[in-house]
């Protein structure tokens, strides 16, 4: 079964550096998504309303599977990061992992060097705010009801705690964003934002924010894995019927 799994891990590697080369040569088209077209929005208003954005990491482990959820997140964060750094009212990043937190602070200043005010860079602007999911949450309510902020952006692993996230936002008029790898998150978000990422659209996020080729070329290599598993399961259960299996 390793090997197996190694083979898709090699096959999967291949394809992303072969699609991310050749996405730099031709431009990406993708498909609207209103969430991440309200992000934009906000984003700007945001800078012009002198208002705060907090992007939520969630507490995602690298040590497991969760941990790809924290790294879309951060892609995101990125992004705005170096795009409000000169706001009257940067953005900041909460986190439950310890790991999460310090690559927060880190891409925080990223996106500070990529806008060339490295020296506005202040490391609380990214934060761990509780070790346990409710504890994680506490936290970051906190932000949320105290730090002037205008649109809450969770992207990451959440599971049930992330409703209190949601209604500490809902009583401060604060708009949510958000979408998480755990099926009890992404329902409590679901019913609580507008236009909700759903499924794998949370690992879309760093290509429509322009991210990288490579994030982009991830989306091709999604479809193509999901195609190949789709025609697997057709083709096994055909075989089935013919009695060849």
């Amino acid at each position: 079964m390793k090997i197996l799994e190694l083979a898709i891990l090699a096959v999967s590697a291949i394809l992303l550096l072969t699609i991310t080369l050749w996405k730099r040569k031709s431009p990406a088209k993708l498909r609207d998504i209103p969430a991440l077209t309200r992000l934009f929005r906000t984003l700007g208003l945001s800078v012009e309303d002198g208002t705060r954005l907090h992007i939520s990491l969630g507490r995602g482990s690298f040590l497991d599977s969760r941990g790809g959820s924290g790294l879309a997140g951060l892609a995101v964060l990125r992004y705005i990061a170096e795009r409000t750094s000169v706001s009257d009212e940067p953005a900041v990043a909460s986190a439950g992992d310890p790991a999460l937190g310090l690559l927060a602070q880190d891409t925080l200043q990223a996106g500070y060097q990529a806008a060339g005010v490295e020296e506005l860079y202040v490391p609380t602007t990214g934060r761990v705010t509780g070790l346990t999911p409710f504890g994680y949450a506490a936290g970051a309510m906190n932000i949320s009801q105290n730090e002037n902020v205008s649109t809450n952006i969770m992207l990451g692993h959440f599971g049930p705690e992330a409703a209190l996230l949601a209604e500490a936002s809902d009583r401060e008029n604060i708009t949510v964003i958000g979408a998480s790898d755990d099926l009890a998150g992404q329902a409590v978000l679901f019913a609580n934002t507008q236009d909700a990422l759903i499924g794998e659209e949370l690992f879309a996020a760093g290509a429509y924010l322009g991210a990288g080729a490579s994030h982009t070329a991830s989306l091709t290599v999604q479809d193509i894995l999901r195609w190949t598993i789709i025609v697997a399961l057709l083709g096994g259960a055909f075989a089935k019927l013919a009695g060849i299996f």
